[in-house]
């Protein structure tokens, strides 16, 4: 006999989120799931990232809080250079007159070109006007980061972050040129190395994650992470020096 499924807790805006532990499981009808409603301020999402949960939901949906068991994790140590994109990021570096990598130079466009771009197989996008103005916030408070490539004067392509203490999650990426998104992955891997960022989250298992070196990490072992690193002090200076491509390429490559 099936057994009758959990009820999904129900929050008042300013609510403590439920333990990640209590999140619907594979015989629930929505594995990972924690929560709906609440609110998107910036003390509730930071109050979710510490405990390894995140907001995802459609324009149709309440704000759903997630915490996937097991978590998709990329190790910065691990990173996958592959050898076209080590090719790409070689030629990059010894042209800075024409591309460069900036940290925070324009995070407004970065997350409306993200919302603009949907992953592949949807149709839409999940990074709604209220979730824009919600990591925009956040960003304003000093806890999202946009990694940024440009080219030629334009904005190419880049990534949006979240960071509390040296725990690190990725959000969503966007390319308007070839390779531009990986040039954007590489170098928040680079900086990550550099400021000793143990693990950057990605959520999800994607095929192109894993070719990258991302894995499933259980749940438990990323909280375990999340704590810890989460409890380091900040990085202060999100910048991107082209010194820290050292972590990722010889210097006569």
């Amino acid at each position: 006999m099936a057994r009758t499924p959990r009820k999904l807790p129900w929050l008042a805006p300013g609510e403590p989120l439920p333990s990640p532990s209590q999140a619907w499981g594979p015989g629930d009808p929505v594995p990972g799931i924690v929560a709906a409603g609440g609110a998107l301020d910036v003390a509730s999402l930071l109050d979710a990232y510490r405990h390894g949960i995140f907001p995802w939901y459609g324009d149709d949906q309440p704000i759903l809080w997630w915490s996937p068991d097991p978590r998709m994790v990329l190790v910065p140590a691990q990173f996958r250079l592959h050898r076209s994109l080590r090719k790409t990021l070689a030629a990059f570096r010894d042209a800075p007159q024409r591309c460069e990598v900036r940290i925070d130079h324009d995070f407004d466009a970065v997350i409306a070109a993200c919302a603009a771009s949907p992953r592949p197989g949807q149709s839409g996008t999940w990074i709604l006007p209220d979730m824009q103005a919600a990591y925009r916030a956040l960003h304003r408070a000093g806890h999202a980061h946009s990694v940024e490539t440009w080219i030629d004067g334009e904005l190419a392509g880049g990534l949006y972050c979240v960071a509390v203490g040296r725990a690190v999650f990725g959000e969503s990426m966007f390319a308007r040129r070839t390779d531009a998104s990986k040039i954007a992955l590489a170098a928040l891997v680079a900086f990550c190395r550099h400021h000793d960022v143990a693990a950057i989250d990605c959520q999800q298992n994607t095929a192109h994650l894993a070719s990258l070196g991302a894995r499933e990490w259980p749940r438990a072992d990323f909280l375990d992470h999340v704590a810890h690193a989460g409890a380091e002090p900040a990085i202060r200076d999100w910048r991107f020096a082209p010194l820290y491509w050292q972590q990722l390429l010889p210097a006569t490559s």
